[in-house]
């Protein structure tokens, strides 16, 4: 009898003391009269939301939300904005663009000419006398612009009459001033490095234009020094705060050395990361890529790291012969690019392939369903990335491997140039989203900023909503538009899925990190020729706030503390 009394003693007290700590579970946060859009399955809307220890603890009404409120907990009045999902990148050069972004002059988001003219002339209030100013920015800004037209040489020298200036479009254009081609010491095509050449008038005279490819001649251009890399890494991941971005999959692409990754790693050792990243890494060396692979790969798993960076497989180049491949791949090209994915399979490794058509993704799949037959990779998230014409028999294909799809703003940026070459029917249903949602296959949303692209996904958002391309004409059909609940789900929960975090971020559910933005105007109701100008005014990572703007200016905390430390201004 004593026995029994003793153990339903324990048992009242432990009963008590269960009920007694729940009831000193407080909110660290809490975001009150909001329109809350959880992403979840049922894409539900919410009023208000409470954070404990970087998490959501609950969702609710106002009133049931402040039950959870202790004396120290910050309460914040979203005043009926719309709260979303912190958005991700689901295919960012986000480590290349950060190495440069505090020495670069960014045009991305200008209105016109006057106003690029204009942010030179800010940031030489900055910059050492006889610095160079360096502008790299994608065709599409310039579509974006009154203007319609690129800078002439006049132009850059009466914007910066004392600097070399390089203004660079993509890939394939570019533009100096007299002091840039005397810096370089380029007089003629003799000293033109690559496939690039000096443009010249009807009369033979140099504008200033050079056309080629302009990768070797930027590797000309000086290098930002480790701490610019590492400010620019900072005020990069802040400017994609500032647009509700909490999160990148990079996919490797071009950074071609360890020592590219190093100013990330320094902002992630020092806890100061604003966005959560997962990397891959790409073939480095042409011919070499395999013995790369086995030696940087040996001692780093998948999934190495931690929940603000970790390394999420291999991509989007895995070998130089198969990256952007028009036509049919060699015998020998094929056999080696099935050797390193059958290796990493075997390691139950991930891995993105960048690739153009759907004319000749049959040698890609075939490889991969062989592969699929030796080592099962349907649960190791391998994504093709772009495949803007991809057919409906390519996407049950990769429905069947559980292939995912990263899809980006591709025809944002050159889908007129698409409508010359193939026409405006074949563009109609480009990219086919909702044909890959009907299938099963994961659909993610990005950009492949910066080089060709805007890193904005409000951008983005708007041209899947209305199909134009930058300069303004309408392609894609009703049939391949999304709602604007699959739209975003695209960039969260597609996203979180490349990255696999799904668990973890991508929707606002208990128990998932609280990576959310408070939106300047509401996403599901704002006229569509309007979504492309939205941004945040308050963004937070793990519960806390790495953007404000407007009301919220004064609750910005400090990048890498350890607890609440309230800016300030």
């Amino acid at each position: 009898m004593r026995r029994l009394v003793s153990k339903l003693s324990l048992l009242f007290f432990l009963v008590l003391a269960a009920t007694a700590s729940s009831w000193s579970q407080t909110a660290d946060t809490l975001l009150l009269n909001g329109k809350v859009l959880t992403v979840d399955d049922q894409f539900s809307t919410r009023e208000a939301l409470a954070i404990r220890d970087g998490k959501i603890m609950a969702l609710g009404s106002s009133a049931e939300m402040k039950k959870l409120a202790g004396p120290k907990s910050r309460v914040i009045d979203l005043q009926g904005r719309t709260l979303i999902p912190g958005m991700i990148d689901n295919h960012m050069h986000a480590t290349r663009a950060a190495q440069s972004f505090s020495t670069e002059v960014n045009w991305i988001g200008a209105a016109s000419l006057a106003d690029g003219f204009a942010r030179i002339h800010a940031a030489l209030q900055k910059m050492k006398p006889g610095a160079w100013v360096i502008v790299v920015t994608p065709p599409a800004t310039l579509e974006t612009f009154k203007e319609k037209r690129r800078p002439t040489q006049a132009e850059l020298v009466a914007a910066a009459p004392n600097n070399p200036v390089y203004v660079q479009l993509a890939y394939g254009w570019a533009m100096m001033t007299p002091l840039g081609f005397k810096a370089l010491n380029i007089n003629s095509d003799a000293d033109m490095p690559g496939s690039a050449k000096l443009e010249r008038d009807a009369a033979g005279h140099p504008t200033g234009a050079i056309t080629g490819n302009m990768v070797e001649l930027f590797d000309r251009l000086p290098k930002p020094t480790f701490d610019e890399q590492v400010e620019g890494t900072k005020e990069f991941f802040r400017e994609l705060n500032r647009l509700g971005l909490t999160g990148v999959v990079d996919p490797g692409g071009n950074n071609v050395t360890p020592s590219d990754y190093q100013a990330l790693f320094k902002v992630w050792r020092d806890k100061q990361l604003t966005i959560r990243v997962a990397y891959s890494l790409c073939g480095m060396t042409a011919g070499s890529e395999f013995e790369e692979y086995k030696n940087y790969l040996a001692v780093m798993p998948m999934g190495f790291g931690d929940d603000t960076l970790h390394f999420n497989g291999i991509g989007e180049r895995i070998t130089w012969a198969m990256n952007g491949i028009s036509g049919q791949a060699s015998q020998a090209d094929l056999d080696k690019y099935y050797e390193i994915v059958r290796w990493a399979a075997q390691r139950g490794m991930t891995l993105t392939m960048h690739w153009g058509s759907d004319k000749n993704v049959d040698q890609l799949l075939k490889i991969f369903e062989r592969v699929n037959k030796e080592f099962p990779i349907s649960n190791l998230r391998w994504t093709i990335a772009h495949l803007n014409d991809g057919s409906a028999a390519t996407f049950r294909r990769m429905k069947a491997l559980g292939i995912g799809w990263t899809m980006q703003d591709e025809m944002y940026n050159s889908g007129d140039e698409v409508v010359k070459r193939e026409g405006a029917e074949v563009a109609r249903r480009m990219p086919p989203v909702m044909t890959a949602k009907k299938i099963g296959v994961v659909v993610s949303g990005g950009t492949d900023a910066h080089r060709v692209s805007t890193y904005n996904p409000f951008t983005v958002l708007q041209w899947l909503q209305d199909g134009k391309t930058a300069g303004g004409n309408a392609l894609r059909g009703p049939e391949e538009t999304p709602s604007r609940a699959d739209a975003l789900r695209f960039y969260t929960m597609g996203s979180a899925w490349v990255a696999h975090d799904d668990d973890k971020r991508g929707s606002l559910e208990v128990g998932k990190f609280a990576d959310l933005a408070v939106l300047a105007k509401d996403y599901m109701t704002e006229p569509v020729q309007e979504i492309g100008s939205n941004s945040s005014l308050l963004t937070m990572v793990g519960g806390k706030i790495v953007y404000a703007a407007g009301p919220y200016s004064q609750l910005e905390e400090k990048p890498g503390s350890g607890k609440t430390v309230i800016s300030q201004r």
